[in-house]
């Protein structure tokens, strides 16, 4: 029997309750997992996190116990997974679904405070800035985002979400059985199979570059799912390893990574780690790597020994069909096809040389390199945009700074903006991804594309509440995220003006100034005269008559006295003239 054969009678699917369900039998304890197609790039900004609240309070009625369990949420999917007996599995799989169908709601203040608990204590890892910047603050792209749901959403929205997300035809249930298990009560609420989050773009050009904390270098970019882009991966961290850490001895870690996104693409991480005094080379040589592999300078022992790789799990791994169960399943959940052990074996035979140069070239035009200290258009990569501009569209009240007189917020109905001397940003309230909204009146703006704009009235000159209340009217409600008061100290307080305005527009700023201006005038005949004194006595001295060389030296010295006394008001008269507008 071909083992094409073997792996059509391994994995059985069939239904229970309505939900898809993949079966395949493995000796010793049952594991289970019940997916659904739903996770964090479903959300928008402004209910970020209500899917992780629907999987917490799905879970809260097992309580503490010896069962392995638990849940995940992840970027496209949400899953429910046990390993025990039969018994404590249909028990764990009963349970989760009745709590869906009828979520423990007066647990919802708790497991959002658990949530922020969970999010503060959470790094996020190396690469967590790169999706907001390829995706923006919407769709993939908000991974990397707070959980601003937790915030204010009501119990009502949270209920709403899990009857129409966690449906029986949007999950696919897994379990290593060779049967389904007697007991199983599934019941869900029917509703529509939702297709993979919409992908999105924030990035005008690519290659592009970001740039991130010391210590680590990272570059994602989107292939093709492929067989060969698997083993891309493969050879590339070899690479990096090889070069990195075993020749150049920059890195500790260097590795590279290959994760589907949906049903067409994949996304293929590196990653390096590096001392500060290392970075420089790190990088270097990460674009080293990958530029040889585009220019095809691949060896066929690097491509024979990934493919290898991927052939031993199959060679060494016992109860084979139950290790691919998981993964066929969630295929089965975003409508991606399924490879037979020997299909799969056939595609990786014949991946060729070209092939692996291909998906370089691929990696390579979509890229996004995040790296520590000086950018790196020497590499070909373009910085990311850090402005959005779009100014001349808004035409409502301008809002100097209070802290930088080049900085100037305009609030129209349309948006709002801030320009500065580096360049404009620019958020239109019909594409504003979130509000946080305080009540002190601070309002702080996400755009779709990630831009974020901080609305503060303690911040802008003229920025009442009339004005915050245009922004109100104007930014869609389900966008506003009301946040309870701030402490006072969080309030933030303008610091001392960079120019224009300020103390010295009083009648102080004026005293000041002018008191200045004497002193610079007083200081500046002194220093004239002692330097006179001084050429005076050294002429006297060389000609004979004068005083001798220590008192003269004496005179020299102590010139420096009213020079650093000129330059100390000198600069306080700078200070005033560019805080007052006068200089």
């Amino acid at each position: 029997m071909s083992q094409e054969n073997l792996d059509v009678l391994a994995i059985r699917e069939t239904e229970v309750d309505g939900i898809r369900t993949v079966l395949t039998a493995r000796g010793g304890a049952v594991t289970a997992g019940l997916a659904f197609r739903v996770g964090a790039a479903d959300e928008t900004y402004a209910t970020r996190g209500v899917t992780h609240l629907v999987e917490h309070l799905a879970l809260h009625r097992h309580g503490v116990s010896d069962l392995h369990y638990n849940g995940a949420t992840a970027t496209t999917y949400t899953l429910f997974h046990v390993t025990g007996t039969t018994d404590e599995v249909v028990g764990y799989l009963n349970g989760v679904c009745a709590a869906l169908r009828d979520l423990p709601l007066d647990r919802l203040e708790i497991e959002r405070e658990i949530l922020r608990t969970e999010a503060a204590g959470r790094g996020g890892g190396a690469s967590r800035q790169l999706p907001l910047w390829r995706y923006g603050a919407q769709g993939y792209g908000l991974t990397s985002y707070a959980e601003l749901g937790t915030w204010h959403l009501t119990a009502d929205a949270v209920r709403d979400w899990a009857a129409t997300r966690f449906t029986r035809e949007n999950a696919v249930l897994w379990i290593t059985s060779d049967t389904v298990p007697e007991g199983l009560d599934l019941s869900l609420p029917s509703g529509p199979r939702h297709p993979m989050p919409v992908v999105t773009s924030a990035l005008p050009v690519t290659p592009a570059y970001i740039q991130g904390e010391d210590g680590t270098v990272v570059m994602d970019g989107i292939v093709r799912r492929s067989s060969a882009a698997a083993l891309f991966a493969e050879v590339l961290g070899r690479a990096l390893y090889a070069d990195l850490r075993q020749k150049g001895g920059y890195s500790y870690t260097a590795t590279a990574d290959y994760s589907p996104r949906d049903t067409e693409f994949a996304t293929i991480t590196a990653f390096a780690d590096a001392l500060p005094q290392k970075q420089d080379a790190v990088v270097g040589g990460l674009v080293d790597v990958l530029a040889r592999l585009r220019a095809g300078r691949i060896e066929q022992a690097e491509l024979d020994t990934a493919r290898a790789t991927f052939l031993k799990a199959y060679d060494h791994t016992t109860d084979l069909a139950a290790a691919r169960l998981p993964g066929h399943a969630l295929n089965l959940l975003i409508g991606h096809r399924n490879l037979t052990t020997e299909e799969h074996k056939a595609e990786l035979a014949a991946v060729t040389l070209d092939d692996l140069r291909e998906v370089a070239r691929e990696l390579y035009a979509n890229a996004l390199l995040q790296v520590p200290g000086r950018g790196a258009d020497w590499a070909g990569f373009t910085e990311a945009p850090q402005h959005s501009g779009g100014t001349t569209e808004l035409g409502g009240t301008r809002h100097p700074s209070l802290e930088d007189a080049s900085a100037v917020l305009t609030v129209a109905p349309e948006g709002v903006a801030l320009s500065t001397p580096g360049g404009v940003v620019t958020i239109r309230h019909d594409q504003c991804a979130a509000m946080v909204a305080y009540p002190d009146g601070g309002r702080r703006l996400t755009g779709l594309d990630g831009f974020q704009i901080a609305v503060e009235p303690t911040l802008f000159a003229s920025l009442g509440p009339d004005r915050i209340a245009v922004i109100d009217a104007a930014v869609p409600p389900a966008a506003v995220v009301r946040m309870p008061a701030r402490d006072p100290e969080r309030i933030p307080s303008p610091r001392p003006r960079a120019s224009g305005g300020g103390e010295g527009h009083g009648a102080r700023g004026l005293v000041r100034h002018f008191l200045q201006t004497l002193g610079i005038v007083m200081f500046g005949l002194l220093t004239v005269v002692w330097a006179v004194f001084a050429v005076v006595a050294t002429a006297l001295m060389f000609g004979g008559s004068g005083p001798g060389l220590i008192p003269v030296v004496g005179v020299w010295l102590g010139l420096a006295a009213p020079v650093r006394l000129f330059k100390a008001v000198w600069t306080a008269r700078k200070k005033t003239a560019a805080e007052s507008g006068a200089g």
